[in-house]
């Protein structure tokens, strides 16, 4: 697929269906990739947290990425999702994503011991960029420890890389904001979450790659729109009716995202196990911040 030259572009990480015995439904997931496709969305992240990585094999992975590209049909980027710790591992399985038909890979920036990364990022990325057949996506999240994967300035030097696509930065804005000055311009910089749509713009995000995207991806690039071209009076409204599902999708995780998808009649399932699926009340919390969103009408919602 051809890149927008210009404007946001928002993209989400993509959940998997499941049968009734755990494995993927790939039927189900081709129609929800079909149906996205006639949506805002900009592009589908496969292997993702969202998508349930950890739960799932590298053959299921790549498998699923075949099923998104087929689905997809070159109307929306595509993105294969990689954390690995290992420059050699993770270049061998974006060679296995470009062959399953992958435009981009999105890369975590990867975790060593406490105090123990420094230095180690630009040798990793050195080795990512140089050798990806795909350009690359780079991913501030640590899951593993909740710290700070790299500094700034070591942020700025892989994105100032070869190859080097976007970015995706950290919840944390303060720190963020100051990453943003090391970012070329030429990098999109992107926001990681629905709650930080307005907040990203007014630091100078152009795009966003979040879980909520998956529920109302025309909402969140109107956000994103609002911002950029600095209108944040009303882009405050908007975002401030979306804080509440984000909230629960964060508190949450996966099983509100599938459960917001099956809401919104997509054919979702539950979660892999042994993770369960979201409570009656649960649900009708969603279901309410739904409501306050605009993403679902009252009566729809009864």
């Amino acid at each position: 697929m051809s890149v927008p030259p210009a404007g946001p572009i928002v993209v989400a990480p993509t959940p998997m269906p499941l049968r009734s015995d755990d494995s993927i439904d790939h039927d189900k997931l081709a129609r929800n990739v079909d149906r996205q496709c006639r949506t805002a969305l900009g592009g589908f992240v496969v292997g993702s947290a969202g998508g349930e990585e950890f739960y799932l094999s590298e053959a299921e992975r790549v498998e699923s990425l075949r099923t998104v590209v087929h689905a997809n049909n070159k109307r929306k980027l595509v993105i294969g999702g990689l954390d690995n710790p290992s420059p050699t591992e993770t270049v061998r399985l974006a060679a296995l994503m470009a062959e399953a038909g992958a435009d981009m890979v999105r890369v975590r920036i990867p975790q060593t011991e406490a105090g123990g990364n420094t230095g180690k990022v630009t040798r990793y990325f050195e080795d990512v960029t140089r050798h990806s057949p795909l350009p690359v996506i780079v991913i501030h999240q640590t899951w593993q420890t909740g710290a700070f994967a790299a500094t700034p300035e070591e942020i700025g030097q892989v994105c100032s890389m070869d190859n080097v696509f976007a970015y995706i930065f950290w919840h944390n804005v303060r720190y963020e904001s100051y990453v943003r000055r090391f970012v070329p311009a030429r990098v999109k910089f992107w926001t990681p979450n629905g709650s930080l749509l307005l907040p990203g713009a007014l630091i100078g995000a152009d795009g966003a790659c979040c879980f909520f995207a998956n529920w109302g991806p025309e909402i969140a690039l109107k956000v994103m729109q609002l911002g950029m071209a600095g209108k944040f009076s009303e882009g405050q409204e908007v975002q401030r009716r979306i804080l509440w599902a984000d909230l629960l999708g964060m508190r949450y995780g996966v099983p509100a995202l599938k459960a917001g998808l099956n809401m919104l009649g997509y054919e979702m399932t539950v979660p892999r196990r042994p993770t369960p699926p979201l409570g009656e009340n649960e649900l009708g919390e969603l279901r309410k911040a739904f409501i306050e969103a605009g993403l679902l009408a009252s009566a729809t919602a009864a």
